[in-house]
């Protein structure tokens, strides 16, 4: 009784300043009236819901935009925006368009497709599902669309699922390279109104090719604290509230709390670009000193696995293709780290938007002290320092990383984040055995392609750029008054048109 005396209190503390994120449209009519559904998000947008930022998975959580295909629950691609395809040779492919309008009243055609596409090609920096692919794109009539890549793309279909990938309207894209998905998607609803990166107002689309949706819209309110938007569900204020930090999850009732296996992998990134872990001995060192199963009780409540590699449970193919690693780098002493570092310190960073990450970075920093190293961690929230990332001011990053949230393809996410050219290579990592491992598993032949997958982690993890800490399973927070919503390990989806106040 005390736990949940002082959950309702702070709940009921914070109502005041929850209220405002939840009202519909502004207006006075109350929050959650008339079925409209009120969502805490937990990234606050990066770029006005871009969809080449990582606001793009926004865009397809609640149902605003659609790409050629999407992933059915098996991870094969289904038809979206396109009700057809076939593979004309190697390198190309026909896409049939089913007959869909935008939200600003204009129609589908093959020539917005071909637009939309060369719009996400051009763009810098170019949205990570297209780091390892050129792709051409020609109307070949009103309806359809021949897609040419560079080289054989056997995932294609997956690739056209992404949420980077999303056709908008003509619209939606500005001379100066700025896009904006505001009244500008196909889905079944629509943004009507973003404001700054606290909350959006979506409507549903009435003209939508998939039929009504069944709520009337979406009240969006981003909330970064992870305890402020559990307490927004208990307290009345939200209906659906995403990534429910573990501290808290029960807390929650047993009919608002859904856990859902979950394709997210925590890890200690190391930046090998630039500073002390240019050095593999340290990065060995570091490796050798951080132990990700401490976390898995200690900070995640026994919602994670321990780590085995970048891939975890729910991948199931991964771990009976999985191949050992050998040839690392032998590992610093305690002393040689104390005369190798010569009173550098060890930069640390992570992010407030996922609650366990601070922590986890407090029981690593203890863990690498003990080893030799002197740590400064900087935490703020991941918007603020994305582009300290890319940048490589960091030593090392404790990251939370969906690992196949791109294509829904493991070979684009090990291209996009540890290639030399790879878009979202926060570890600075230019390896050619790397780099030769991820070019050899784009095979057409699933089996094939899975094998060098797991050959290509293996590579990756005997550079210790990146040392995998535990395999998370997310919890969602659910109203027992909503129906409908999408418990997706990849995190693409949350609300279609199914999803609403029962």
């Amino acid at each position: 009784m005390r736990t949940t005396s002082r959950g309702l209190i702070a709940a009921l503390a914070l109502t005041p300043l929850l209220a405002g994120c939840f009202a519909p449209g502004d207006s006075d009519t109350g929050a959650g009236s008339g079925g409209r559904l009120r969502v805490a998000l937990a990234v606050p947008p990066v770029q006005a819901l871009s969809p080449y930022s990582n606001d793009a998975t926004v865009l397809s959580k609640l149902s605003v935009a659609e790409g050629l295909t999407a992933l059915d629950k098996n991870g094969t691609a289904k038809p979206a925006l396109a009700k057809s395809w076939k593979q004309d040779g190697d390198t190309t492919w026909t896409f049939e368009l089913r007959k869909a309008e935008f939200q600003d009243g204009t129609e589908l055609t093959a020539q917005a497709v071909v637009d939309a596409l060369d719009h996400a090609g051009a763009a810098k920096p170019k949205p990570r599902v297209l780091s390892d692919v050129s792709l051409t794109a020609e109307a070949e009539d009103a309806d359809t669309v021949t897609l040419t890549t560079t080289s054989p793309d056997p995932v294609l279909p997956l690739r056209l699922a992404s949420p980077a990938l999303a056709i908008l309207s003509a619209k939606a894209y500005a001379k100066d390279g700025a896009v904006s998905p505001v009244g500008t998607g196909t889905g079944p609803f629509e943004i009507t109104r973003l404001n700054g990166k606290t909350k959006a107002t979506l409507d549903r689309f009435d003209g939508y090719w998939g039929g009504k949706a069944k709520a009337p819209g979406i009240d969006v309110g981003w909330i970064a604290d992870g305890t402020a938007r559990a307490n927004a569900l208990r307290g009345g204020e939200a209906d659906i509230a995403e990534w429910i930090p573990t501290a808290q999850a029960k807390l929650l009732d047993d009919k608002t709390r859904h856990e859902v296996p979950s394709v997210r992998t925590d890890s200690l990134i190391l930046n090998t670009g630039g500073g002390l872990f240019t050095d593999a001995g340290l990065r060995a060192a570091a490796r050798e000193a951080v132990d990700g199963s401490a976390l898995v009780d200690s900070v995640f409540g026994g919602y994670a696995d321990p780590a085995q590699g970048l891939f975890g449970p729910a991948v199931p193919w991964a771990a009976d293709k999985r191949v050992e690693v050998t040839g690392r780098a032998e590992a610093a002493t305690a002393a040689e780290v104390r005369t190798g570092t010569k009173g550098r310190t060890l930069r640390l960073a992570t992010y407030t938007n996922r609650a366990e990450l601070p922590e986890a970075a407090t029981v690593l920093q203890q863990q690498l002290e003990k080893a030799g190293f002197t740590v400064k961690q900087d935490v703020r929230e991941y918007t603020q320092m994305e582009s300290d990332l890319l940048a490589g001011r960091y030593d090392a990053l404790v990251f939370s990383r969906v690992t196949l949230l791109d294509t829904g393809d493991a070979v684009d996410y090990l291209a996009s984040d540890f290639t030399s050219e790879g878009v979202y290579n926060i570890a600075g990592l230019k390896n050619t055995a790397v780099d030769k491992a991820i070019r050899a598993a784009a095979e057409r032949d699933t089996d094939s392609r899975q094998e060098k997958i797991m050959r290509a982690e293996a590579e990756i993890l005997r550079t210790d750029a990146v040392v995998p800490l535990v395999h998370e399973q997310a919890v969602q927070g659910v109203a027992a008054d909503v129906e409908g919503v999408i418990l997706d390990p990849r995190e693409r989806s949350l609300i279609d048109v199914d999803t609403r106040l029962k």
